[in-house]
């Protein structure tokens, strides 16, 4: 993507270019902070070898192709039994936008690129949070990995202008520069694993068309993506953040929290990961009566979306345990066995010693990883025959 063909209006959040490319390498090179970072991942870094292999990277294309596809790769070697994909021949032709469920704050994009990149569709451009730009090292990686940056915790009055931009720059990124993209159906991540895309992320997709909204929402060509950890290594500190809220309506989280579970996220076990590419949801949008009020259709189109993501699930047997385990009964005992039930509770209680804080309230603790596990499959009932 050349600068002059983008609107100086998106300079700001749009992913780097290739002229901008050197400079940026060379900018990475000379942070600390970041040789510290790579260093912490890769003991056994060789940090002569390794600048000139980042030297050699003339163009956005080479460095997602080789640099970001091995990082990644290797961290999934490293911290998944398995990552795989399903539903490629569901893939439109053009491009379009990715909308899934969130679990990791880092990661969750990354996997579906390189699964993308493996089967021929290419890599997409990442939609990717500010409150996460803790280090400038980490908004220069990310922009010449080809995210673009969604601007939070503006003023009311700078939201619109804000949201307007980013919405511009996403239909424009699908019509004229014809890359897709991938956003998460909510502001951060669903904490409980009841994933549910948000309105407002759909008003802020609506704001850069130009027609009416169900026309704007069938434009970005929208593919829902089930998302299915196994394992999601940040369990315990979402238990842990809800207590905290719970204890204390005003709690925020602090960067040094942000980077805890960044860190967390990418460094520890996983289990089986699994992907799968849900319909585009345009068939169904063109049934919708556009003559509903728009916060119907708004509550329409996310449905759509959020059905096609309770459909594709992936489940293992902590999720069938965490079922039981939380209602009671033995509705799902034909997917574990004992000996499932035994690494499961191990893991549980292992993932609860790991929260030390004031009050530490155990059984409401339990009960918030239980649902985190348990929710996908209880979405995923609502929308079987």
């Amino acid at each position: 993507m050349d600068k002059e063909t983008v609107s100086p209006n998106f300079d700001e959040i749009r992913p780097l270019n290739n002229n901008e490319v050197k400079d940026a390498i060379e900018k990475l090179l000379a942070s600390d902070d970041f040789e510290r970072a790579l260093r912490y991942i890769m003991p056994d870094l060789n940090w002569t070898e390794f600048s000139a292999l980042m030297r050699s990277f003339k163009t956005k294309e080479d460095f997602k192709s080789v640099m970001a596809y091995n990082a990644v790769m290797t961290v999934a070697k490293k911290t998944t039994f398995s990552l795989t994909i399903s539903g490629k021949s569901r893939l439109p032709k053009e491009p379009c936008t990715f909308i899934s469920n969130h679990r990791d704050i880092v990661l969750d994009a990354a996997f579906l690129n390189v699964m993308l990149y493996d089967v021929g569709h290419g890599m997409t451009q990442v939609a990717i949070g500010d409150n996460l730009m803790i280090r400038p090292w980490i908004e220069t990686l990310v922009r010449l990995n080809n995210s673009f940056i969604v601007k939070r915790g503006v003023s009311v009055r700078q939201m619109l202008e804000v949201s307007q931009t980013l919405s511009a720059y996403m239909h424009h990124t699908i019509k004229e520069t014809k890359e897709s993209v991938w956003i998460a159906q909510r502001e951060g991540r669903s904490k409980d694993s009841d994933d549910r895309t948000q309105g407002s992320v759909l008003k802020m997709l609506n704001m850069g068309g130009t027609k009416d909204f169900l026309t704007n929402m069938m434009e970005l060509n929208i593919v829902p993506v089930a998302i299915s950890y196994e394992y999601d290594p940040c369990d315990f500190l979402k238990a842990q953040e809800f207590q905290q809220k719970r204890d204390n309506p005003d709690f925020v989280k602090s960067q040094r929290d942000d980077l805890l579970a960044m860190e967390t996220g990418l460094l520890y076990n996983k289990g089986r990961v699994h992907f799968t590419l849900g319909s585009p949801i345009n068939k169904e949008l063109a049934k919708l009566d556009r003559g509903m009020d728009k916060s119907e259709l708004i509550a329409a189109v996310a449905s759509a979306i959020d059905q096609e993501i309770y459909r594709h699930y992936r489940f293992y047997p902590c999720n069938y345990l965490a079922y039981d385990m939380l209602y009671g009964g033995t509705r799902f005992s034909a997917n574990y066995g004992q000996k499932d039930k035994k690494a499961f509770e191990e893991y549980l209680q292992g993932q609860l010693d790991k929260i030390v804080i004031p009050n530490k309230d155990e059984d409401f603790l339990r009960t918030k990883i239980l649902q985190m596990y348990s929710n996908p499959l209880k979405n995923h009932l609502t929308v079987q025959p």
